[in-house]
Formats: structure tokens, C-alpha cells, sequence
């Protein structure tokens, strides 16, 4: 007979910066996001150390691009977001891990915005450029 309590998660660690943002671009791949791009930011703002930018065909999938990462990381690694933004429209999700911000377009608002045109100054990493998510872990290095 069990009394109804249940086991606390047991998380595989909690992770922060680049190993973070290799997660959240690896679980992003995996939901089909679109043109993924790493930026190094640590040197050019003070808040964040890599932006992980990601497009989407639509708003359904730009929020299961972000629900899916937030799953992930509090499942698997125990944090949950500082704050998430955006969902109400979904043309622009931003999920705050602090070191690691994701941002999740739709396609067409991705260029309207154009971060990588307003941050040129941080090291962009490379990332894979193929239909294969995960066939590259780390999917991207530190320069």
C-alpha cells in the first residue's frame, strides 16, 4: 500500500552557461526550430552570456519550441526560467535563464528585429547546419 507520496526528481545536474546553451539548442533542433544562431555575450552585456536564437513557421510551433525547453531544463537539470515573455502572441518568445536567454521568431519578425545586426559585436559560435539535431554534441565550441 503507498501512501500517495511521491520521489523527488531526480535531476541528471544543474547546469549553467555554454553547457546550458547547448541544451537549450539541442532540444530547440529537436522541435524543427529553424536557423539557429549562438551569440557570445558576455563581453558585450552585462546580463546574459550566450543568446541562443532560434526561427519557427508559425506560433504554434514558436511555443513548442519554448514549452519543450522549459520542460526540458526543469526536468532534466532542475532550473526554471527567470522570466519567460511573449507567449501571448507568440511572434516572439523570450525564455531568461539568466546566463542563457533564448529567443524563439516566427520567421518573419526574426528579421524585423534583426538581434544578430544589433549585438554584430559578440562572437557568433558555430552551430550545425544540417537536419540532424544532437549528431553533434557539444553542438557548438567556444572560439
Amino acid at each position: 500500500m503507498t501512501l500517495g507520496l511521491r520521489r523527488a526528481p531526480r535531476w541528471e545536474a544543474i547546469i549553467e552557461g555554454k553547457e546550458l546553451a547547448d541544451v537549450v539548442l539541442a532540444t530547440a533542433l529537436d522541435k524543427k526550430a529553424l536557423d539557429p544562431a549562438v551569440l557570445a555575450v558576455a563581453d558585450v552585456v552585462g546580463y546574459a552570456d550566450y543568446f541562443v536564437i532560434v526561427s519557427a513557421r508559425n506560433a504554434r510551433q514558436v511555443r513548442a519550441i519554448a514549452d519543450e525547453v522549459r520542460q526540458v531544463i526543469k526536468h532534466k537539470h532542475g532550473r526554471l526560467p527567470v522570466g519567460v515573455e511573449g507567449l501571448e502572441t507568440c511572434r516572439w518568445v523570450l525564455v531568461d535563464y539568466g546566463d542563457v536567454v533564448l529567443h524563439v521568431f516566427q520567421e518573419g519578425t526574426r528579421g524585423f528585429y534583426d538581434l544578430e545586426g544589433l549585438w554584430a559585436d559578440a562572437p557568433r559560435l558555430p552551430v550545425p547546419q544540417d537536419d540532424a539535431p544532437g549528431a553533434h554534441p557539444p553542438l557548438f565550441t567556444l572560439p
